[in-house]
């Protein structure tokens, strides 16, 4: 891998602090501009973007503050309900993970209406939640202490999977709501059926070292991909158990792997924070190397636009943007 292979940020956007998690909603807005929010050490900015390639007025990317909300610990991990939109009544509302194990559902009309909702219930870390897709009224989140919890809105727990390692990464099928994946950490990927709250397949990394992050294609559910040890894995889950592809991707070690959301043949992947900088890679299933190398100095959270080829990783008081050519 040559280094002065790296490209620079397609668009940056400055930020008042270090940025620990960045998510784009994955969901219409209901207007021309997504969704954006990302969090630091006491705050989560939720704004809009609009770029030039959406828009021929826009220069480079547009982005719009529309709340900056106080959250009493480090953001650790973020996920956006679908009922969040612009039009009609503005509804924003997501999830956040901190380090108090703890979860805190907000909800703000971006006006006068505010509303934090605490969940207690993991006894150690919480590494990734996601919201129920087609009507956003459950949550779950996987954590070190091995399990994986539901939640409905009220706060309350409605289920516990238990797991056999800790719990990294949660993905829900986009249409069928009783559908869950849950990657563990000692390298199995299950789905589960949420009505038996049974396992009904899995999948095995092999012996690659940790498991730090895997993804379900939600454009095209038969692909599975994650980051284990120095190496992306991808699977066909109608083929085999076993990994159709396995690659090295960083050198120290992968940390975060996620989809495209605009086109099933790309994806990207992070490595681990370096001294200075982590890597940032965007590949093609059709390419054997990387198709863009970019780096962020400290380097956290990774998230895909909803429908251009086009990721977003957090950095030093900035956001990176770099788009990709289809």
């Amino acid at each position: 891998m040559q280094e002065d292979s790296t490209r620079s940020p397609s668009y940056t956007v400055a930020c008042e602090d270090y940025v620990h998690v960045v998510e784009f909603s994955p969901f219409s807005s209901g207007s021309p501009a997504s969704l954006l929010a990302y969090g630091g050490n006491q705050y989560v900015v939720v704004g809009t973007c609009l770029f030039q390639e959406e828009d021929v007025e826009v220069e480079g990317v547009q982005f719009r503050v529309l709340r900056v909300f106080h959250h009493d610990l480090r953001v650790d991990a973020l996920a956006w309900s679908p009922e969040s939109r612009l039009d009609r009544i503005p509804t924003i509302r997501f999830c956040t993970a901190a380090a108090d194990r703890k979860l805190r559902l907000l909800t703000s009309d971006l006006q006068d209406r505010h509303e934090v909702k605490v969940m207690e219930g993991h006894t150690s870390y919480i590494n990734d939640l996601v919201f129920e897709p087609t009507e956003g009224k459950q949550i779950v989140s996987v954590s070190d202490d091995h399990t994986c919890r539901l939640w409905d809105l009220d706060g309350n727990e409605t289920a516990v999977l238990r797991l056999r390692s800790p719990g990294v990464s949660v993905c829900w099928h986009p249409q069928e709501v009783f559908k869950l994946m849950v990657a563990e950490k000692k390298g199995t990927i299950r789905f589960y059926d949420l009505i038996t709250q049974q396992a009904i397949l899995s999948l095995d990394c092999g012996p690659s070292g940790p498991l730090m992050s895997a993804d379900w294609c939600l454009t095209n559910t038969i692909k599975v991909g994650a980051a284990v040890g120095t190496d992306w894995l991808i699977w066909d889950i109608t083929r085999s158990s076993y990994p159709q592809e396995k690659r090295p991707a960083h050198k120290d070690k992968a940390r975060l792997f996620r989809w495209s959301l605009a086109n099933e043949s790309f994806f990207a992947t992070t490595g681990c924070p370096g001294k200075v900088s982590s890597q940032v890679f965007i590949h093609h299933l059709g390419h054997p190397q990387p198709v863009t190398i970019g780096s962020s100095s400290v380097g956290s959270g990774l998230s895909w636009h909803r429908t251009l080829p086009l990721c977003v990783v957090g950095g030093d008081r900035k956001l990176c943007f770099w788009m990709t050519e289809m």
